[in-house]
Order: structure tokens, then C-alpha cells, then sequence
């Protein structure tokens, strides 16, 4: 098509003049292209340019003439009528001919033909499409209303009062139309139509897209244009297929439409689906994808999705050969990788092509230490290799548990966690394996996604390291550790959704069994842990406490003479930056956050239906939210106390003290001792609400403690200030 995209730059420009002169020499041509004539015409129709190029339509009429296909010949003669604005005598003979031809044996010609302006041929533009519409007025005929009210279905009509009664998809009850009006919002559609569909056997095309869900997206894509998935989405749920059942009908049908031969898949989200206009074989898609100018790891990732998704291709002899032969050209760039190369035998291996066999492990044999084999599995773009990869290394590398227990807590994928946990646990590797845990459970913050990996896991099985009630018990108190953590941390807000998710599935089902578990002392340091997590509602607080009291029913009575007794409320200690980082905090929510979730509330409430309003519902629960927050951290304010120098005692250990530790093997740590705000663990300031702190605490230099299986003695005590 080589004159449309010319024609759209001036259209998108607003250029008339370069439009016409561009039309006067389209017009000029010996042959022209029927379907880029089509698009030329629709792309100026709906543009600002449509009134004054209408003066200049019937230019193209000879080369119309010989357009052969007979449905795009009346596609463009009806385009031609709708633009035109000259309603010459001689275009109104045309086009009276031309309807005379095609429809005077219908009932109630003439009728229609005085309707849409023919019998003096005074106005007659857009008379085709005119006509077509009465003739397409019956009940039970759909149109669509292209001023916003949807698709329509026709109720009841009137030749002699030429008026037409409709129910719409947007607006409520019935309307009523006159066919002047019709002339100009509304637009026939045939009952096979997708909208036809989905207004008026909505059922019917549930049940299709639930069967064949790439014949109701090609349907889609036919009817209503290339859509991104986002705007596939927005025709399809719930209104076809219901919200709740969404994302999993639409990985199925991805999967389908990606197979779809008439379905064009873009590589981009962003991008839209196509329909094709002729059908493409997967071979001829792949064989044309890879004549692009591809660099090394689009090649890897092309051929792998490519043989994932089509490989009965390979039966096709002629294609794998050819398929062989790109790989084989990649391997031998001078630039190519070794993570690079180690993919393409992969790629060799599994299009049986031996004499590659033995270059893997040959290639495999570079990578014996921890540094090299991370490197390689880091520089491994296709996930199913990486685990492959380490396979391989399992197989040849005598070294290959030291390896895996020192990728082990590293690893970001939980594919290869679990693979390398498997290796190690079957191979008599259990101690190894629970000392890499121990160092979990005491830096949850240095590996926060391996950590909640793993306490689901212990959660949901048993026979692991620590899955026993004290290694879950101690797992759930780090768990709250990392929670209070990480939840200020913007990059982890999807993390701190998924934990928050894991304490209240099934009804609290882990904190109900952690708390039947855990001995009272550890529950009390639960709850304490639990008011450090500012993202945790009041609503989630109660549950944790109620669930401690079903548990250890002394923790009620405690809280019940608590309560009683105002004098034994509780100090929260801080540091003037805790503090006033506690009011920053306060303040945001009170006149930042507050007043852009009252705008959200007030944007969604414009939208309209209350009761569907999902973006509605979500502004009110985010309100709900930090209200709940902005009341439980001015609370806490109310109980804040800030550290002074008399606070702090050098005599024994207290909130404020810097206290240096020894254990048996003579190795020194120190802790200093801060309010929950000021705590960090990564930097060893513990807050004096936690175990180790409250272990510590009233023992003076020389005294010894016993923490976590291990002995250690104060060998010195100073203040923070």
C-alpha cells in the first residue's frame, strides 16, 4: 500500500493541501489497490478534512470501475456516497441505478428511495448507507448508536411515521427515533456481529468463548478492529466472561490465539492483536520472524518460544533443517557468550543433533566455583536452562553442593529454589542446608522473598528443616521481623501484599496454629512484633490477639487488669529522630495521603452505578485503611517517651544501652538496644520489645544468657547517648 501511509501523515497533520494534491495524483493512476482505497476513504471520513474533500471524491470514479471483487466495489462506492457533498444530477442518476440494480425487487423501494433524498435528487449523500439501514429495520435487528448509547435492539418500527422504537445497551428503558435521526447515530449490524452477540445472546458467546476462545477473539478482532489486551479485556469481562473467572480464561485463551494462524500476537502488551487477511503457517511466521536482523538472546528467546509452543513443526523436514542451520550460524559468532553458546547446544541437544552432546559438559567443566556458576545461571535468559544448567553441574562438578548451597538463599526464581533444595536434601545434605536457614530465619531482611519462600513451605509440608513446631514458632517470629522491615519500602509493596495475604488466608489458619504452638512467652513477643507492623489494620491486630487468648487464656485476664490499671500502661521508648519520624509519618497520612484518597473517592463516585463501582469500592477501603493506620500511630505517639541520658543506665542493660556480647568460641557482637521505630536489625539496633532484648535486659557485665542454642557472656555495657 504505498499511497495510504502518505495520505494518513496528512490527515494526521491537519495538511489539506498536501492531501489533495496527494488525491489529485492518486486519481491520476493507470490501477489502483481496492482495499488501500478503502482505507484511504474510511481514514479521511473520520477526519476534520471529510466536508472538504467531499468536493472532490467523484475524481476516483474510473478507477473505481475496475475494482473486480464485488463486496469491496460496494464497500467503496458506499464510502464515496457518504463523503461526496456536490449531489450533482448525474452522481444522483448513479447512484439511483445503482440501488435500482442491487435492491428494487425488495418491498418498499420506492418508498425508501423518497426517504433518503433520491426522488428529487436534491440530497442524497450518504444514500447507500441510508437505504441499507431502512432495509435493515426490522424487530429483533441490531444496530449500533454512535453517539454512546451502545448497540441497540430494534422493538418496534414505522414506515408511515418513520420512526423506529429501540432498547439500548448504555441507556436505561425504551427509545424511540425518528429515521432522520437514525440516518445519523445509527449503524446496522448483522446478527452474527460480535456486539450482536454479546447484546443479545450473551450466553450464547459465554458458552463459545469458554469452548473456543480464539474463535470469539478472532470474532472480536473481524468486528471491532486490532484491540491490546487491556481493551479485549474491557469487551470481555463480565460482560462475556465473569471477572472472577477472567485471568485464568485469558492464559488460557492467549495460549490458543497465540497458536491462531489468523491471529497476528504482538511481542508487546502495549501493542495490539491483529487479525490477519490471509492465514499464516507457524513456520512461515517463524521463518519470516527470524529473516529480521535478531541479536543473540532474541534469537534464544525466539527459537525457545517458538519450539515450546509449535513443535510439531519439527516434523517438517525442511524447516528444521533450515532451523539447524540459524542456530549453527549464531554459534558461530565470534561475540557469543558462554551462557549464550551453552543455550544453543541445549537448542542442538533437543533437535537430536549429537555431536553437540558432548560440547555441554566439555563447556560446563569452566564453571566449578560459586562466583562462576552464579554468573552463568544469572546470565541464562531462558528459566527451564538455568535449571537445566544446574543439572548438568550436579552431574560433572564434585564440588556441586557447595555450589548449590551457595546459590541456595541468592536465587530469585522459585523454580530453581526448589530444584536446589530437592539435590541437597536427597544427597544427605540436610545440615548444610539448615545452617543456610538458620542464617534465614536470623537476616530475614537480606534474602526477603527466599525467607516468605520458605515459611510457606514449612507451612504447608513436613519433613523439612525447621517445618517442626519450634522451627515454625521461630520462623513466624522473623516473619514478623521482615514484615515490619520491608513495609515502608516502596520496591517491596508486592511482597508485603503477598505476606500480609499469607497471615489471613483461611481464616488465619497459620496464626491460629503458630499461636496453639508457641509458649506464652513467645506469643507475648508476637503481639509486641505485631505493633512494630504499622501496614497491619486494628481490624488484623484484634484477630492476633484474640487467637493468642483462645490460645493461652492467661493472656486475657493479663490484658483485662491491664486495662483496669492505668498506671501499668506501656512506655514506648524512642530517640528524638524516632520520634520524629513517627510524626512525619502521621502527617503524610493526615494531609497528603488522606486528601488524595478523599479525590479518588470523589473521581469514582463521578463514574456512576455505586454498587459495581469497582474503583469506588477500592477508594473506600483504602480510606478505611489509613484511617485505622492514622489512629493506631497516634496512639502509639500518645505512649512514646523520648530517651535521655537519665533514662540510660551503664550498670545493667536497659532500652538505650550499647551492649557487647562474647559467645563460647570468643567471637564479640554488639547490640544496642533502641524503641521499636529506631530498631534495625541489618545494623544489629534491636528494639527492647524483642526476645534477645527482653533476654538481656536487667544482667550486668560478666553475666551470661543462653539464645538461640548458644551461650554468651556481656563483656560490656555503654549508652547510646
Amino acid at each position: 500500500m504505498s499511497y495510504l501511509k502518505d495520505f494518513q501523515k496528512c490527515i494526521s497533520n491537519n495538511d489539506y493541501p498536501s492531501f489533495l494534491k496527494l488525491w489529485e495524483e492518486y486519481c491520476s493512476s493507470d490501477e489502483i489497490d481496492g482495499a488501500e482505497l478503502l482505507e484511504i476513504l474510511q481514514s479521511a471520513k473520520n477526519s476534520t478534512l471529510a466536508e472538504f474533500f467531499g468536493k472532490h471524491v467523484e475524481r476516483i470514479l474510473p478507477l473505481w470501475e475496475t475494482i473486480q471483487d464485488p463486496t469491496l466495489s460496494h464497500q467503496v462506492f458506499t464510502l464515496l456516497i457518504d463523503l461526496q457533498t456536490t449531489n450533482t444530477p448525474k452522481l444522483g442518476e448513479m447512484v439511483l441505478n445503482y440501488l435500482k440494480t442491487k435492491y428494487s425487487d425488495q418491498k418498499y423501494y420506492q418508498d425508501k428511495i423518497r426517504m433518503i433524498g433520491l426522488r428529487n435528487l436534491d440530497n442524497f449523500q450518504g444514500a447507500i448507507s441510508k437505504y441499507e439501514l431502512l432495509s435493515h429495520i426490522d424487530k429483533g435487528k441490531f444496530v449500533f448508536h454512535n453517539a454512546g448509547w451502545g448497540v441497540g435492539e430494534i422493538v418496534d418500527y414505522s414506515l408511515v411515521r418513520e420512526q423506529l422504537s429501540l432498547e439500548f445497551d448504555y441507556v436505561a428503558g425504551k427509545k424511540d427515533l425518528s429515521f432522520a435521526v437514525a440516518f445519523k447515530t445509527l449503524v446496522p449490524i448483522p446478527d452474527d456481529h460480535f456486539l450482536a452477540l454479546r447484546f443479545g445472546k450473551a450466553d450464547l458467546l459465554e458458552k463459545k468463548a469458554k469452548e473456543d476462545p480464539a474463535e470469539v477473539v478472532r470474532m472480536l478482532l473481524r468486528d471491532l478492529g486490532p484491540k491490546t489486551a487491556a481493551e479485549i479485556k474491557d469487551e470481555l469481562c463480565e460482560l462475556v466472561i465473569p471477572e472472577k473467572e477472567w485471568t485464568k480464561w485469558w492464559q488460557n485463551a492467549r495460549t490458543k490465539v497465540k497458536k491462531d494462524t489468523m491471529i497476528e500476537t504482538p511481542s508487546d502488551i502495549r501493542k495490539p492483536f491483529r487479525l490477519r487477511k490471509k492465514e499464516l503457517s507457524h513456520e512461515d511466521r517463524f521463518g519470516k520472524s527470524l529473516e529480521e536482523n535478531l541479536d543473540v538472546n532474541t534469537l534464544i528467546q525466539t527459537v525457545y518460544s517458538f519450539l515450546k509452543d509449535f513443535s510439531e513443526t519439527l516434523k517438517n523436514s525442511e524447516f528444521k533443517a533450515s532451523l539447524i542451520a540459524k542456530v549453527e550460524e549464531a554459534l558461530s559468532l565470534p561475540e557469543i557468550s558462554k551462557p549464550q553458546k551453552l543455550q544453543m547446544y541445549f537448542f542442538m541437544e533437543d533437535l537430536g543433533i549429537e555431536r553437540y552432546e558432548s560440547e555441554i559438559p566439555d563447556l560446563l567443566q569452566q564453571f566449578n566455583s560459586i562466583a562462576t556458576v552464579q554468573e552463568l545461571v544469572d546470565h541464562i535468559s531462558i528459566l527451564s536452562f538455568k535449571k537445566r544448567a544446574l543439572a548438568e553441574i550436579r552431574k560433572i562438578q564434585s564440588n556441586w553442593k557447595e555450589i548449590f548451597l551457595g546459590l541456595f538463599l541468592g536465587t530469585d526464581q522459585t523454580t530453581i529454589r526448589d530444584y536446589i533444595l530437592s539435590e541437597l536434601l536427597a544427597n544427605q545434605e540436610e545440615a548444610g542446608v539448615t545452617k543456610k536457614l538458620e542464617e534465614l530465619a536470623a537476616h530475614p531482611g537480606q534474602y526477603p522473598d527466599t525467607f516468605v519462600w520458605y515459611f510457606q513451605k514449612i507451612m504447608g509440608q513436613q519433613k523439612l528443616p525447621f517445618s517442626d513446631k519450634q522451627g515454625k514458632v521461630r520462623f513466624f517470629e522473623s516473619f514478623l521481623i521482615l514484615l515490619s522491615h520491608i513495609e515502608l519500602d516502596p520496591d517491596q509493596r508486592d511482597l508485603v501484599k503477598k505476606m500480609h495475604a499469607i497471615l489471613s488466608s483461611g481464616r488465619y489458619a497459620i496464626v491460629r496454629q503458630i499461636m496453639q504452638d508457641a509458649r506464652i512467652d513467645e506469643v507475648k513477643e508476637f503481639l509486641l512484633l505485631s505493633t512494630k507492623c504499622h501496614s497491619l489494620t486494628d481490624h488484623d491486630i484484634k484477630i492476633l490477639h484474640s487467637l493468642a487468648e483462645v490460645a493461652h487464656p492467661s493472656l486475657a485476664k493479663g490484658r483485662k487488669k491491664g486495662k483496669e490499671s492505668s498506671s501499668d500502661s506501656v512506655i514506648l521508648w524512642t530517640t528524638q529522630e524516632g520520634y520524629l519520624k513517627l510524626q512525619q509519618k502521621i502527617q503524610q497520612i493526615a494531609t497528603v495521603e488522606t486528601v488524595e484518597n478523599a479525590k479518588e473517592i470523589e473521581v469514582a463516585r463521578a463514574h456512576g452505578d455505586l454498587r459495581e463501582n469497582a474503583e469506588f469500592k477500592a477508594a473506600l477501603e483504602r480510606r478505611d485503611r489509613l484511617q485505622a493506620e492514622l489512629k493506631f500511630l497516634s496512639d502509639q505517639l500518645g505512649q512514646a517517651r523520648i530517651l535521655s541520658k537519665q533514662d540510660i543506665s551503664t550498670e545493667e542493660v536497659g532500652v538505650g544501652s550499647i551492649v557487647k556480647c562474647t559467645n563460647q568460641k570468643g567471637e564479640t557482637v554488639t547490640y544496642t538496644l533502641l524503641g521499636p521505630w529506631d530498631a534495625s536489625p541489618d545494623k544489629n539496633i534491636l528494639s527492647f520489645q524483642s526476645k534477645l532484648a527482653q533476654t538481656m535486659k536487667g544482667l550486668s557485665i560478666g553475666d551470661q544468657f543462653q539464645f538461640q542454642g548458644d551461650s554468651f557472656t556481656i563483656s560490656g555495657i555503654s549508652s547510646y547517648l
